[in-house]
């Protein structure tokens, strides 16, 4: 009888989990050459086995078989141009109990496919009872190898996480990953120019699809494009044309990205288990943030102003592309609704107004309006006044700088301090009397439960603002905080000519527009202007009583 001959794919494969076994380096047994040169050996003097093809997925699970070689090898076997698989062991076809059994146990004895695993000692075509048990033996043990691979990667991730180690595959644009420890960003110098533009043009009152359009038109390469410019392999969902553009949304990305200001948030998405590719975002209290990770490209505080312009209204007109200076900081001082801008056409010039956007929508608020030119100049000079006031207020400062004002702040602290561990200590006995109330009966467990929960509420928010407390006190104590920085803020628009948007959000919180014109601006770190001058108030107040 003729022999019948074999026409055999070779496959082999290689994973990620395989190299972290090895502690970062890939097993020599396991590598894609050492496979290839094993299963050639195995079937040198093998007249029943005719090589057609050799397969291989280098860099790919075992959990998944999706892989783009093995998938060629299926397709072979559906043409009829392979029925038969040679691998070096089990693990090197698949990790995963369930399909590893589907595909021997069904599909390639539908097809007529002979599975050869070299070193497990396993041939289809003279299998026997016992090593069907022997092949389902394996494969439970190749799935939980995977399962504790899994959980081994996880736990080294998250631990790098919380080390402020960065774990992407890359670096986000500004940054390189550091020749040194590819866990480190560093600043890469060229598109970091390029994020810091972003957030001035932003400061400076334009709207994200301005910026995208303007960085297009000067010829800077996008995210994406640089990346590649630099001989990365990058792909990504956001690509619509050949060459990636910049867009508004690649724009707001960054403006929205605390990676630039040194701050590594990570741990966002997962996967619920090895075996589940599908991709979940946690809760936010599960991200890992580790702030100064890395050398910052944006300050902290610029960065935080431009959160508080993206929550603005930023609409503009349809042939504007900047911000108005005042949007989404006015308000009706009535109805507390939002101030909506019109326009309207008078003897052949335009002219733009304010009005109630309640009034607008519902008419349910009175009909008042400021022509946006009378409220600019007023917001202006109420501006320039109170940027007078904070130079009166920092030359008083400085006359009385550091000890004795810091002694009259720190005084404060103390004594609110004091009665805070009076109230938690108050707290506590009033807690202790409820639970000897309930022992001599003269409380229900229902009551004593309740009242009991009033107290731990109490003591909870006493000792939180007992934390704060401290807080505020190490900044006196600490001579390089700069516990009046918001002075400089202010003193820097000096000689203020104009109202542009990057000083009205800079400066302004709030501007509340009344029926017959009236208007009222609430200043940024209003609080701290009046603590301030208070506390030098009183520093003269004793000094006159010293006098």
């Amino acid at each position: 009888m003729e022999e019948k001959v074999y026409n055999a794919a070779i496959y082999v494969r290689l994973s990620k989990e395989d190299a972290l076994a090895a502690q970062g380096k890939k097993v020599e047994s396991n590598s894609i050459s050492n496979q290839k040169q094993l299963i050639l050996d195995f079937v040198q003097d093998k007249t029943d086995i005719n090589i057609v093809s050799i397969r291989e997925d280098d860099g790919y699970t075992g959990t998944d078989y999706d892989r783009p070689d093995f998938q060629r090898m299926m397709d072979d076997i559906k043409a009829g141009i392979v029925n038969c698989v040679i691998v070096k062991d089990l693990s090197r076809f698949g990790r995963e109990y369930i399909n590893a059994g589907k595909y021997i146990d069904r599909l390639f004895p539908y097809y007529g496919v002979r599975l050869i695993a070299i070193n497990d000692g396993i041939d289809t075509v003279t299998r026997s009872s016992g090593d069907d048990f022997s092949i389902m033996v394996k494969n439970l043990m190749n799935d939980n190898y995977c399962r504790d691979i899994s959980i081994k990667i996880r736990s080294q991730l998250q631990v790098k996480r919380k080390n402020g180690e960065f774990i992407g595959a890359f670096a986000p644009y500004g940054y390189q990953k550091s020749e040194d420890d590819k866990n480190l960003l560093i600043v890469d110098p060229y598109p970091a120019e390029v994020v810091q533009d972003i957030f001035r043009w932003k400061l400076d009152g334009m709207n994200q699809y301005a910026i995208a359009k303007k960085l297009t038109e000067e010829g800077i390469l996008s995210p994406m494009e640089y990346k590649r410019s630099q001989g990365i392999s990058y792909k990504t969902k956001f690509k619509k044309n050949s060459q990636a553009q910049w867009s508004a949304m690649a724009v707001r990305r960054i403006l929205t990205n605390p990676v630039y200001v040194g701050t590594l948030v990570q741990g966002i998405r997962t996967r619920p288990n090895y075996k589940i590719k599908t991709v979940v975002t946690r809760e936010e209290e599960d991200w890992v943030i580790v702030e100064n990770a890395h050398e910052a490209i944006i300050e902290p505080n610029l960065f935080l102003l431009v959160q508080r312009l993206l929550e603005l209204d930023t609409r503009t007109s349809p042939t504007s592309s900047k911000v108005f200076p005042l949007a989404g900081l006015l308000y009706c001082g009535d109805c507390k609704g939002a101030m909506v801008r019109k326009t309207t056409t008078s003897g052949g010039k335009k002219f733009a107004y304010y009005i109630c956007g309640t009034h607008k929508k519902e008419h349910s608020c009175s009909n008042h309006q400021i022509s946006e030119k009378l409220l600019e100049d007023t917001v202006l000079a109420l501006l320039q006044e109170h940027i007078r006031m904070i130079m009166e207020l920092d030359a008083c400062l400085q006359m009385v700088r550091d000890a004795p004002l810091k002694r009259i702040s720190m005084k404060k602290i103390e004594d609110r301090m004091v009665a805070v561990e009076s109230d938690i200590e108050r707290y506590r006995r009033l807690k202790t009397s409820a639970y000897e109330d309930l022992k001599e009966g003269i409380l229900t467990k229902e009551d004593y439960t309740d009242i009991r929960n009033q107290y731990d509420e109490r003591i909870a928010d006493a000792v939180l603002a007992k934390e704060q407390l401290k807080k505020e006190f190490s900044l006196y104590l600490d001579e390089n905080s700069p516990v009046h920085y918001w002075i400089s803020e202010f003193m820097e628009h000096r000689n203020i000519e104009s109202l542009s948007r990057n000083v009205a959000v800079k400066c302004i919180d709030k501007i509340w527009v009344y029926e017959g014109k009236r208007i009222e601006v609430y200043f940024t770190h209003m609080q701290d202007y009046q603590t301030l001058s208070e506390q030098i108030g009183e520093y003269y107040m004793e000094q006159k009583g010293v006098g």
